[in-house]
């Protein structure tokens, strides 16, 4: 018992010294807190006149911009009212300006409309003179020559008229001349210029094509059992096949371009896969022609897409294609046809026609050559005869005809079409003939040409292009020199086939010789 109030003793003493111990510590802690709350106090009432100073710094900056503002705004508007001002009198001399020239001009015209009453009276006076002297010549042929009055009158009047055809047929023939010179002139430069913006390829066309082969032990799987194989070769792909001693070649003569192709094609396949046999050459000319179709009808739309064409039927795009396997003296249709459609296009274009209308015209003069190996007639027929049954335009049609001189040229693409036509034909390395026909032609237009009655001698010169006329000058004077010209153009131009044109010079030379003894 003692001890437990020995205990309790102890602990409410513990109690005791505990609770004085913190209540020491709190009022420690309390002076504490007051000290930093002071502190905090002052800081914050220092910050604060920081930033009423700041504040104060803030308006006056303002006001400066402000007033800055102000003062800029105010220099602004009065350069532009300065400016305005100025304007306004520059306006205002311009406008007197003006106002002195209308004055000036009002009385140049006062004044050109008195001496234009001036004139016309004059021109009166003129006319009474002019009849009075007329009436005076009168009286003098009737007096002199028996005449009448009215006979006196006429005779007087076509005196007069005669004087006055003499006169314009002068000033006729003046102006002739300079047309002619100013039209030639116009007509070398649009040539010039579309020459100049348009350079073509030549492409020369041969009548064989050789196809490579690795291995001459092929040359007998071609030739086949009893010639099986190349018999069905020639018949269905319509060429001649030429299989002789040269190494590593097969010849295939043809003068149709496109089985020709197609032919060249077949037999890379056949050698290629190495099976030879009439059922498999069928086969394949079926498809490799069907290959061939499809890619002229695609050549035929990438030219129209080119050229800038729309709107034409399918069949004549798939002829256009067509052409690239058609050449005519050597050169390939198509190739000629694009030259014509391009240089057609830029010379219409210099003469203001319509350019999309004479590249139309031109990309299709030749396209009856497309149908000359399946179909009877002419090219010119046969290309005029299509496009009516497409609707072509009337232009198409004329320059189809017109290029061949079956019509005259009715519009300026037309007109150029034909000129383009003349020009790619006519042009050097544009075209290959055979030496034969090339003889022929040359041979008829030197008989032409020496047919002529008082011509001494004639030569084509220039590859046919020129032929060069040897005039006796004792027969045949300087105006039948001219005449003599003039026929034998018409007789070459009626009787011979040409490109381009042929120039003819018939040369007149006398000479007078005489000896020294």
């Amino acid at each position: 018992m003692i001890e437990i109030i020995a205990g309790l003793g102890a602990g409410v003493v513990g109690v005791g010294v505990g609770y004085l111990f913190a209540k020491k510590i709190n009022d420690a802690n309390y002076s504490i807190f007051i000290e930093q709350a002071k502190a905090k106090a002052k800081a914050i009432e220092f910050e604060a006149e920081g930033v009423l100073k700041d504040a104060k710094l803030t308006v006056q900056e303002a006001e400066f911009e402000a007033k800055k503002k102000y003062e800029d705004k105010s220099i602004k508007l009065q350069k532009e009212y300065d400016s305005k001002f100025d304007e306004i009198g520059k306006k205002e001399q311009i406008l007197g300006n003006e106002k002195e020239i209308l004055e000036k001009v009002k009385s140049e015209a006062e004044h050109s409309k008195k001496e234009a009453k001036r004139t016309y009276d004059e021109g009166i006076n003129l006319k009474k003179s002019y009849e009075s002297k007329i009436s005076e010549a009168i009286r003098v042929l009737e007096h002199a020559a028996g005449l009448t009055e009215e006979e006196a009158k006429r005779e007087v009047l076509r005196r007069v008229e005669e004087k006055s055809r003499g006169d314009i047929a002068h000033i006729v023939r003046k102006y002739e001349e300079e047309a002619k010179r100013e039209a030639k002139k116009k007509a070398n430069y649009i040539i010039a210029q579309a020459t100049t913006r348009f350079a073509g390829e030549y492409a020369a066309e041969r009548l064989i094509n050789v196809v490579d082969i690795k291995n001459d032990d092929l040359k007998g799987r071609i030739i086949g059992k009893e010639g099986r194989n190349i018999k069905t070769l020639e018949m269905v792909l319509g060429v001649d096949i030429i299989i002789d001693d040269t190494p590593h070649a097969i010849i295939l003569s043809s003068f149709n371009l496109y089985r020709r192709a197609i032919a060249t094609r077949v037999i890379e396949l056949l050698v290629e896969d190495g099976r030879i046999q009439p059922a498999r050459i069928e086969d394949i000319h079926k498809k490799v022609s069907d290959e061939f179709e499809a890619s002229i009808a695609e050549e035929g739309e990438n030219i129209i897409m080119d050229l800038g064409l729309n709107g034409m039927h399918p069949e004549l795009v798939k002829l256009i294609g067509k052409l690239k396997f058609r050449a005519s003296y050597g050169q390939n249709a198509l190739a000629h046809s694009l030259e014509v459609a391009h240089l057609a296009g830029i010379i219409a274009a210099e003469t203001g026609g319509d350019e999309i209308l004479a590249r139309r015209a031109g990309i299709l003069h030749d396209i009856g050559k497309a149908l000359t190996h399946e179909y009877e007639g002419s090219h010119v027929d046969l290309g005029a005869e299509i496009c009516r049954r497409y609707k072509e335009h009337p232009v198409v049609i004329n320059a189809i005809y017109a290029h061949h001189g079956h019509e005259e040229a009715e519009t300026v693409e037309c007109a150029a079409v034909c000129t383009a036509d003349a020009l790619s034909a006519a042009r050097p390395g544009a075209r290959r003939e055979v030496l034969e026909s090339f003889l022929k032609r040359v041979s008829e237009i030197e008989e032409i040409a020496t047919s002529k009655e008082g011509v001494k001698s004639a030569y084509a010169i220039n590859a046919g292009r020129e032929v060069r006329v040897i005039a006796n000058a004792t027969l045949v004077n300087d105006d039948e020199a001219v005449l003599i010209a003039k026929e034998i153009a018409e007789g070459i131009q009626s009787s011979v086939q040409y490109p381009g044109e042929i120039k003819v010079s018939v040369i007149r030379e006398t000479r007078a010789v005489d000896y020294a003894k």
